[in-house]
């Protein structure tokens, strides 16, 4: 069934929310192909969507004085859909696990079968504790979708790395911040992607990115990028041995925190 994301609670809640549209030429890149904060992009609007649709929108969540942080994300790129291709975006809750309220997700191409699948973990924050909450807190209002699984590795929690070396920094201006008053998560996927030699992101064909999100960056906020190639890659993720792999750090100078970890391998 197709939704409105217009008005979620339309139809009444559904186990996957899911909306059809063309690749539009703002989430293209110079290869004519969906580009990875795109993909990102799609998903955020599809968890905001789905959310409301079950009574746990932001609305929701404020009156209970709670808040959904996005904690971790893995996403598997098999295929990169391509400018004005019909896709379309799925999203669906997959249980809890420990602190983590889990969600996948997927981006089926023009012929049905999907070129994009992705899992993520999700914190439940009491607003005024400062505190996650247990993912149970919620459960009774989430379908458990047993057995509809993106993916079966992620996501992942990703290590310190000590050989990263400085690459450049960003300012946090209007445009990253979103509605809740920090960096949006779609933010640190562009920087990963401005981090990297351009020509290596058009030429990919498959993608494996994995992010964990540990702290807010606040507007005004100044973070490094920190970046070094991973090495001992030999037959790493289900594609076999990646053309390019890079770890990718986001420091924020401003609070002495850790912002953003990232793991990404591409594939010709």
């Amino acid at each position: 069934m197709m939704c409105d994301a217009a008005n979620p609670q339309a139809a009444g809640p559904v186990p996957v929310w899911q909306e059809t549209f063309p690749v539009r030429f703002g989430s293209i890149d110079r290869s004519d192909r969906l580009t990875i904060s795109a993909m990102f992009q799609f998903f955020q609007e599809a968890a905001i969507s789905h959310a409301a649709n079950l009574g746990l929108g932001r609305e929701d969540m404020a009156a209970a004085r709670r808040l959904w942080i996005l904690s971790r994300m893995s996403v598997q790129v098999d295929r990169r859909p391509g400018y004005c291709e019909n896709i379309t975006v799925r999203s669906w809750p997959r249980g809890g696990e420990k602190l983590f309220a889990m969600r996948d997700y997927d981006i089926l191409g023009a012929g049905g079968a999907a070129a994009v699948r992705a899992r993520s973990g999700w914190l439940i924050i009491d607003v005024d504790k400062r505190r996650p909450l247990r993912p149970q807190s919620v459960m009774d209002k989430l379908p458990l979708n047993e057995g509809l699984d993106a993916l079966t590795t992620g996501p992942v929690s990703l290590s310190e790395r000590d050989n990263l070396k400085k690459t450049g920094e960003r300012k946090a201006l209007y445009t990253d911040v979103d509605y809740n008053g920090h960096v949006n998560n779609v933010r640190y996927i562009q920087w990963t992607e401005d981090a990297l030699d351009p020509q290596l992101l058009e030429r990919a064909g498959k993608v494996r990115l994995d992010i964990n999100y540990m702290n807010e960056i606040l507007s005004g906020d100044i973070t490094e990028i920190w970046s070094a190639p991973l090495e001992n890659e030999a037959g790493a993720g289900e594609n076999g041995t990646p053309n390019a792999a890079y770890a990718i750090d986001g420091r924020n100078t401003t609070s002495g925190q850790t912002a953003f970890r990232v793991e990404l391998r591409l594939w010709d």
